[in-house]
């Protein structure tokens, strides 16, 4: 694939789009399968990462370390090693990240009722 150039309207649109929409700026922030999966799990409190790992188990360690580290750097989940042998870390959601409790659970919500309208959509969904 090839790489855009950073001065290529392409960048300077999408700039302009994340800053002006809302609903884009979100799902820049947790858009995509995993994501709004690590959020949810982590609405009940700081997990270690074999818990988080447990809690999604079709999910790969690559994608899931790819996603924990985006959602660190989107500061809606905090990090925190512990200086033990073997190493002890935890994530935390930020204040920002516990702001999106509502937003996860009206997803679920609505996922809940639609699977009931449409049960034959169910069908392979992951």
């Amino acid at each position: 694939m090839t790489k855009v150039k950073e001065s290529s309207t392409y960048h300077a649109n999408r700039d302009i789009v994340l800053k002006t929409c809302p609903v884009t700026y979100v799902m820049n922030k947790i858009g995509g399968h995993w994501k709004p999966i690590i959020l949810y799990h982590l609405l009940s409190g700081s997990k270690r990462y074999s818990e988080i790992k447990r809690e999604m188990p079709h999910i790969t360690e690559k994608m899931l370390i790819q996603h924990l580290k985006q959602l660190e750097a989107d500061r809606l989940l905090i990090r925190e090693a512990k200086p033990v042998v073997p190493p002890y870390v935890t994530y935390t959601l930020t204040e920002s990240g516990r702001e999106l409790d509502a937003v996860i659970k009206e997803m679920a919500k609505w996922a809940i009722k639609d699977m009931e309208r449409n049960p034959e959509a169910n069908v392979g969904a992951l």
